[in-house]
């Protein structure tokens, strides 16, 4: 045996060549290529239903594609519909008991509000009241346009009771509108 140590000729190591793919692992290399060229298909599809729907419909922050909240909604709603003031008069009607007070609350009631006129209608469940309410009218007027802000409410025409339905039959003359006084 020969000592090498001298210099004369590196020994060189011999590495072994990687051997080419056969068999299964030539399936596994082709399977993994196939996945990956369908994942990049699949991404690039993905991007343009994407972009057609117009981004992406969920993420970590909040932007205009979010869902609302019910009362933030109806309020974007009358406020591009221009319903501030039936809206506020349709408030006023669920809060008439404390604007009016209780005893004139019990006997007349807010029928409507006719918004081009600024007309709120009341009935009320006796002549009386409706004598006593027209009244307090102007008060009332003055008391509603600082609750809906300036000329909100110009009149409030006060109804009386209204009659029994009117019946038709042998018994009745046409046109016959029962005892006059009493109603209305």
């Amino acid at each position: 045996m020969t000592d090498n140590t001298s210099g004369d000729a590196p020994r060189t190591a011999e590495t072994p060549k990687s051997p080419e793919p056969s068999g299964v692992d030539l399936a596994r290399v082709a399977l993994r290529a196939a996945k990956d060229a369908a994942r990049a298909r699949g991404d690039a599809a993905q991007q343009k239903k994407q972009a057609r729907r117009g981004g992406l419909r969920s993420g970590a922050r909040a932007d205009g594609r979010d869902p609302m909240a019910l009362g933030s909604a109806i309020n974007r709603l009358i406020t591009e519909r221009g319903w501030e003031a039936p809206a506020a008069v349709g408030g006023v009607m669920g809060r008439w008991p404390q604007i009016v007070g209780e005893d004139v609350a019990k006997h007349c009631v807010p029928e409507r509000y006719d918004e081009d006129e600024r007309v709120l209608t009341v009935r009320c469940d006796s002549t009386a009241w409706a004598t006593n309410l027209r009244l307090l009218a102007p008060t009332l007027v003055a008391r509603l346009n600082e609750d809906l802000g300036h000329g909100t409410v110009q009149l409030i025409k006060v109804q009386g009771p209204g009659g029994p339905a009117r019946r038709y039959g042998p018994l009745r003359a046409p046109g016959s509108t029962g005892p006059g006084d009493t109603y209305g």
